[in-house]
C-alpha cells in the first residue's frame, strides 16, 4: 500500500470491481487507451496485474482518502514484450473522468515513482502512450520524464490503421540520492 496526502494506492479488492469496470467501460477514458472493456475483459486486466505481484509490480486501485471512492488505477508493470521497453519497468495511470484535472494522476504517479526508487534497483522508469495523447504526454513531462524518440514504436497490440498504434516513450532516471537501493 502507498499513501499520499489525498490518496491510498492498494492492491485491488473485489469491492473495487464495479468502479474499475466502469472506468474501463467509459469511451472517454478509453479514447487514447484502446477499446472499451466488458466486465470480463476488465477482470482479465485485474488478473494480469495480479500476476505481476510476485515481481513486486502490478497496478493498484487509486482510492481517494476523503471518501473512499475508487477513482482509478495506477502503478508499475513490466514493459511490454516484443517492444523497445521490454525489460524496463513501466508506469501507467488511468483515472475516471470526474477526477481529471485535479492533480490526482500526478500525485499517484509520483508516489509510484518514489516507491520504485525505494523498492527496486531499476535505473529508470518508462512510460508509453499513443503519440497523439497530449494529456498523458503532458503529465509525463510534469513528472520529469523525458521523451526518448529512439524508443518510439508502433505498438503491436493495435492494427496498422489504428491511431493508437504510433507510441511514444518517455523515461525518468533514478535520482542520484536513490542510487543505493536494492537490486
Amino acid at each position: 500500500m502507498i499513501e499520499t496526502a489525498r490518496l491510498v494506492l492498494r492492491i485491488p479488492e473485489p469491492r473495487d470491481r464495479p468502479a474499475l469496470h466502469a472506468l474501463w467501460a467509459d469511451p472517454q477514458v478509453m479514447a487514447d487507451l484502446g477499446p472499451v472493456k466488458s466486465a470480463d475483459e476488465s477482470d482479465a486486466v485485474l488478473a494480469k496485474h495480479d500476476g505481476y505481484r510476485s515481481r513486486g509490480l502490478g497496478f493498484l486501485a487509486v482510492e481517494r482518502r476523503g471518501d473512499g471512492a475508487v477513482i482509478g488505477f495506477c502503478g508499475l508493470k513490466p514493459g511490454a514484450e516484443e517492444t523497445p521497453i521490454e525489460g524496463e519497468i513501466e508506469i501507467g495511470w488511468t483515472l475516471a473522468v470526474p477526477y481529471w484535472g485535479q492533480g490526482y494522476a500526478k500525485e499517484a504517479a509520483r508516489a509510484c515513482l518514489e516507491w520504485a526508487w525505494a523498492s527496486t534497483g531499476a535505473p529508470r522508469v518508462v512510460a508509453i502512450t499513443a503519440a497523439h495523447n497530449a494529456k498523458s504526454r503532458g503529465l509525463m513531462v510534469r513528472l520529469g520524464m523525458i521523451h526518448l524518440p529512439g524508443l518510439d514504436f508502433d505498438h503491436p497490440i493495435y492494427p496498422p490503421e489504428s491511431p493508437l498504434r504510433a507510441t511514444v516513450t518517455y523515461a525518468i532516471d533514478r535520482p542520484v540520492q536513490a542510487t543505493n537501493r536494492p537490486a
